[in-house]
């Protein structure tokens, strides 16, 4: 096929149906049938004639159907685009399905198997169209199909739908995956509409935020068919940035269907259901919030190897003694098996789990509620639990699906405690940042039922909590053909969470544990000798190949950090883990040398570009200083560097008044100071995000201290001869 001067359409999926299935022919008659009313449309408004595409239409469905046992769930998209540029060409020109209909907020989803139907006409400028035969057009390129599109052009439309059946054997009671979207996209919108079509034994949680148009109920015919739609026109396009939180700022909608067959199925839904099936629930109060936890959070568990654990222990107080029966939790329900599911994992051996006897797992946060929550009521312990809403995702008060839930233990010592699933590195007060200082519900016992609720707020950590902390020391050889760098790198709080699990690996904390609680390894378990030495072999074997790999990522990290090329007599060193109190720091070292490109010469003098040490900082786009949005992180945080420079014999080094900054703000804060102490430059920044939360007025503020960080990277000194 010569497809010179032609514009390739790119159809990628695994799973096509080919032939005109009867299914096909429907899906393509619900959208291009004789009662398609945008059939026509084609003209865009004015104020939309720069834009590089518009949406003429855009049509969302969502039908849930029964069928004696079973129950099919269809949804589909239609999207009808006037493209105006030669980008939005070349945007449908790589046009991927797979990924452009996939969505990891539940919407239209397509997946590997399932019956996908996928339609793609285009209308040229004087009304004809051109249907794509995708049989006969379609190509096999690198395992994708792909069709190829004669003369795509600007003011040419393409008109596509995507539809989805899937019928499955439903169980008594289950939920489908819940939709939380905006109203708009990337492109404007002339006219949207969603569509819901259902029947009994479905139940609708849905509501509509920012200002988005109302879900409203229409007439059917049906006595049990119930039958919904929003709608909506002119809607600008979205425009996304950084510290964003599209779901708090835009117009938006949520919504999850439910499938319950019978009363007692309802009462057993994990979800906040509507109290009938022609009912919308648009929120959910405190009290059904109690009702839907009371039981299901119910104290729990055998907590004997806890209890026998403490016999040995004496505590000061109960704030110690919750510390460490949580991290003695972590261990005997989590890092005492670590070895088994990485030998497991490596196909080492099959079952290496039947070396624990018959272990207990803690695998889900509803688990750990319960079994934590017994241990605390053995102990007399007042507690409370914690029902959250992570914070771009709204407030508590517009809780509508319980998969956006967030439980947590309040322990009510002295000073409050606060306990979550655990991790491997997870310590006790560590909970998502996302949480913080969000208004929250606060359930608790009377006696043996969990039966009062309140409101309550949860703590917030400051920049100071959440540190990252390097001290550099940097030397030049003879020659100044390379440097020596060493690096000793702190992180605490939530600063540190990632780090950890990018460099720690198994062994260097599993052996940690095994020392402080006196419990035995797995190959200690082992009783055969001859096994013991096989599966020892092998597991040294594993732990080093990860090392190696591990060494290869770290030295690549720190070319890039560094702008260093070829990097030398590379090591690393775990200082400490951190994994015993959230204030904590984790901790390593890595040293090297190496060519740098920091070094240039210039006559009998060398440039030093000493302000990259403090790695990558944030430019600013010119479009991102006028901001109306309000400015969301993850957690307040910081960021300090004490560089070390040792001088050369020799030399001086000029410039030192450019390394001295102060910007100091409500919002945030850059701070640089540079001195020279005997034979050293002593350089040290301090980089601040002060809050989680900055208003729209505060954006000023920031771009203060972002400029002048970034300007820092900016900086030399020179290396004079003397």
């Amino acid at each position: 096929m010569n497809i010179k001067g032609l514009t390739i359409l790119f159809l990628a999926f695994s799973i096509f149906s080919f032939s005109q299935s009867k299914e096909q022919l429907e899906a393509r008659d619900f959208f291009w049938g004789n009662s398609d009313a945008y059939k026509k449309s084609t003209d865009i408004p004015k104020k939309w004639a720069n834009e590089s595409a518009v949406i003429l239409y855009k049509n969302e469905n969502y039908d849930f159907h029964k069928f004696g046992k079973n129950v099919t769930y269809t949804s589909s998209v239609r999207k009808r685009i006037k493209l105006l540029d030669k980008a939005a060409v070349e945007e449908f020109s790589e046009f991927a399905f797979k990924s452009r209909f996939r969505s990891s907020k539940g919407r239209y989803t397509w997946k590997e198997k399932g019956n996908n139907y996928v339609g793609v006409k285009i209308v040229k400028p004087d009304g004809s169209e051109i249907e794509i035969d995708v049989e006969k057009e379609s190509v096999e390129v690198d395992g994708e199909t792909k069709v190829a599109i004669a003369n795509l052009e600007i003011g040419d439309i393409i008109d596509y739908y995507f539809f989805r059946l899937e019928p499955f054997k439903a169980t008594y009671a289950f939920g489908f995956d819940p939709v939380e979207t905006n109203l708009g996209e990337e492109y404007p919108i002339v006219d949207f509409k969603l569509f819901f079509e259902t029947e009994n034994d479905f139940f609708i949680n849905f509501n509509s935020y920012n200002d988005a148009p109302k879900f409203t109920q229409i007439s059917t015919e049906k006595k049990n068919m119930r039958r919904y739609e929003l709608v909506a026109s002119d809607i600008e396009k979205n425009e996304y940035t950084r510290w964003f939180y599209p779901l708090l700022e835009l117009p938006s909608y949520k919504f999850q269907v439910y499938f319950a067959r019978s009363g007692k199925f309802e009462d057993r839904a994990l979800a906040f259901l509507p109290e009938k099936e022609n009912i919308i629930k648009t929120s959910v109060s405190k009290e059904e919030v109690l009702d839907l936890y009371d039981n299901r959070f119910k104290p729990d568990g055998d907590i004997g190897d806890v209890r026998g654990f403490f016999k040995k222990k004496t505590f000061k107080n109960d704030t110690e003694k919750v510390t460490e029966a949580y991290y003695f939790m972590r261990h005997y329900y989590l890092t005492r098996f670590v070895e088994a599911i990485f030998i497991k994992d490596a196909k080492i051996m099959y079952n290496p789990f039947t070396y624990y006897g018959n272990p207990v797992f803690i695998q889900n946060q509803k688990q750990f509620v319960r079994h934590f929550t017994e241990f605390l009521k053995h102990e007399k312990i007042k507690y409370e639990i914690v029902v959250a809403k992570k914070r771009f995702d709204g407030s508590i008060d517009d809780l509508l699906i319980e998969k956006n839930v967030n439980v947590l233990i309040k322990v009510n010592t002295s000073t409050p405690l606060y306990a979550q699933l655990f991790s491997v590195h997870t310590n006790i007060n560590e909970f998502s940042p996302l949480i913080e200082d969000t208004d929250v519900y606060l359930l608790s016992p009377t006696r043996n039922k969990i039966d009062v609720v309140k409101r309550g707020k949860l703590p917030t950590s400051t920049h100071l909590d959440n540190e990252t902390k390097k001290e550099i020391t940097l030397s030049l050889n003879e020659d100044f053909s390379g440097i020596t760098i060493s690096s000793v790198n702190s992180h605490k709080g939530h600063s540190k969470k990632d780090e950890q699990y990018e460099r720690l690996m198994f062994s260097d904390y599993v052996a940690e544990d095994y020392a402080k609680y006196e419990t035995k390894s797995f190959i200690d378990l082992i009783r055969r000798k001859k096994d013991k030495a096989r599966y020892k072999k092998e597991l040294d074997a594993l732990a080093q190949k990860i090392k190696e790999k591990q060494k290869e990522k770290f030295e690549n990290s720190a070319k890039t950090e560094y702008f260093v090329e070829e990097i030398e007599d590379y090591t690393y060193k775990i200082n400490d883990t951190g994994r015993y109190g959230l204030e904590t720091y984790f901790t390593f070292t890595e040293t090297f040398n190496a060519k740098s490109a920091l070094i240039k010469k210039a006559g009998p003098n060398y440039i030093i570009e000493i302000g990259k040490l403090i790695g990558g900082q944030i430019n600013l786009e010119e479009k991102e200083r006028n901001r109306t949005a309000n400015i969301y992180a993850q957690n307040a945080r910081s960021f300090n560097y004490n560089i070390t420079f040792n001088i050369p014999e020799g030399y001086t080094v000029v410039g030192l008044d450019k390394l001295n900054k102060s910007v100091d703000n409500d919002a945030g804060a850059f701070i640089s100071t540079a001195l020279i102490e005997g034979g050293t430059l002593i350089i040290k920044t301090s980089k601040q995000y002060k809050h989680n939360y900055e208003p729209s007025s505060n954006w000023n503020k920031m771009i203060a201290f972002l400029d002048e960080a970034n300007q820092f990277t900016n900086e030399k000194i020179l290396l004079k001869k003397k």
